[in-house]
């Protein structure tokens, strides 16, 4: 053993082989567990979110060293089939009819598959894997979303692993991308560069995006590039990454308003207006004349069908039901209010003079996303991700605590059909609140509408 490795060893030793046991949990996460076993996920996803927590305590200084650990823990998913969620049999369903020249949101797969099934390898076994739930309803993932969906399944070799293997590697790119331009935003708001290691080392980060393929990663590294590109001055040049964020996911779409005191009046108008026609021009290949009565009734669906996870809205329900309401009547009536409580949130919080400074701004963009996901009926584990990524960049931590106690939710999943548990909900989210709360008072002079961050480096 030469003298180099043999000093590297002597150095990082603990944490080699923290990341050697964590690179075997996150094996036995994706190719020994399954998702009604509660239990064991809780186990192995406790385990490894305090692996995170002391890899980064011993080498935050190491940008090396964790950039390799982030990479290797990813790739010990590269040949495992998504075991917490069934999204990407969707993903390849739609992949693999635009490859084939048909439009993702003509018709849904139940349609196609009364007609005999769509010309695609392997579609029923896609319509089998994707459940029911999708089976029924139009796709609801946005045009560029599609086109990386098809570049997958193309790159895949219209097979299920090789479309697997494709997507991952898309993602892991992402994720390596919002580790740069995230430290570089970081160091620009004068805060310590290694907090981007709580969303590059999390578990939750791991298992929901590389493991289970969802583009959260993707979405989010087109916005951080955006965001990057305009506190460095150049935000003309941001109008394409930021586009291509809400073609992926339309989350960014809530965070226009607050480019407004960032931009001024002017630059704010054309950022609008070239975001618009681009987004425009991705939706086009994809238009016809009923395709937006498809996409926004699928869309209608999360806002007034269904619940999980949700967080306010339970309260909501039992005080409505107590008070003679029926359940399903008053989730469409909720659904119905909380865009324009969101809606007034963003109005309001862009207005506030705090928000015309770039050290305020993710604050206030973390105010706006939690509203509205404080009081979804729906908040999905992997949804958690794009708060987690936002708190970093302020003097709030609760987005951290979130990603730790939010795989919790996965307790439904321990009976058929999925069956919430109150009280792990409860646990959940008294957990977050609580900590918001405790956070709060500790920086109730630095606390105007979420916007202010503190100057001081104690907090990380």
């Amino acid at each position: 053993m030469s003298s180099s490795i043999l000093t590297f060893w002597n150095l990082h030793r603990v944490s080699i082989l923290m990341l050697l046991l964590s690179a075997l949990f996150y094996y036995a996460f994706g190719y020994d567990l399954q998702r009604s076993d509660i239990l064991k996920l809780l186990t192995l996803y406790g385990a490894l979110f305090f692996l995170c927590f002391k890899l980064i305590q011993f080498e935050k200084w190491n940008l090396k060293f964790i950039v390799v650990s982030g990479v290797l823990l990813r790739l010990v998913f590269l040949l495992a089939i998504p075991n917490l969620s069934q999204d990407f049999y969707r993903f390849i369903w739609d992949g693999s009819l635009i490859l084939e020249g048909l439009n993702p949101y003509l018709l849904t797969p139940d349609d196609w598959i009364s007609q005999g099934g769509p010309p695609i390898h392997g579609a029923t076994a896609l319509h089998e894997g994707m459940g029911r739930l999708s089976s029924r309803n139009f796709s609801n993932y946005p045009p560029v979303n599609q086109y990386f969906f098809a570049a997958a399944t193309y790159l895949g070799g219209k097979t299920l692993l090789g479309s697997i293997i494709a997507m991952r590697g898309m993602i892991i790119l992402a994720d390596l991308g919002i580790l740069y331009f995230g430290r570089r935003i970081l160091k620009r708001i004068n805060r310590a560069p290694n907090m981007i290691f709580w969303y590059y080392l999390n578990p939750l980060v791991i298992i929901e995006l590389t493991g289970n393929l969802h583009f959260e990663g993707v979405m989010l590294f087109f916005f951080v590039l955006a965001m990057y590109l305009i506190l460095s001055g150049k935000w003309l040049m941001a109008v394409l990454p930021y586009s291509l964020s809400i073609g992926v996911k339309l989350i960014p779409l809530l965070f226009l308003p607050l480019l407004y005191p960032l931009l001024g009046f002017k630059k704010s108008l054309l950022f609008y207006l070239g975001t618009f026609v681009l987004v425009g021009l991705c939706v086009y290949p994809l238009y016809f004349p009923e395709f937006p009565e498809h996409y926004t009734q699928t869309l209608k669906l999360w806002f007034s069908n269904f619940e999980f996870n949700a967080g306010l809205y339970h309260l909501a329900e039992r005080l409505a039901v107590w008070q003679g309401a029926k359940a399903w009547e008053f989730i469409e009536d909720y659904g119905a209010v909380i865009p324009s409580i969101t809606a007034l949130v963003t109005v309001g919080v862009s207005l506030h003079p705090s928000a015309k400074n770039q050290k305020n701004w993710f604050g206030a963009a973390l105010l706006v996303l939690c509203t509205y996901y404080f009081t979804a009926t729906v908040v999905h584990p992997w949804y958690v991700i794009f708060p987690l990524l936002l708190s970093i960049f302020t003097s709030f931590r609760f987005g951290i605590i979130w990603s730790a106690v939010v795989i919790l939710s996965y307790s439904a999943y321990a009976a058929d059909p999925a069956t919430e548990q109150p009280l792990l909900l409860f646990i959940e989210y008294f957990t977050v609140f609580g900590f918001l709360i405790y956070e709060i008072f500790r920086n109730k002079r630095n606390f105007p509408l979420f916007t202010k961050i503190q100057d001081r480096q104690g907090s990380n």
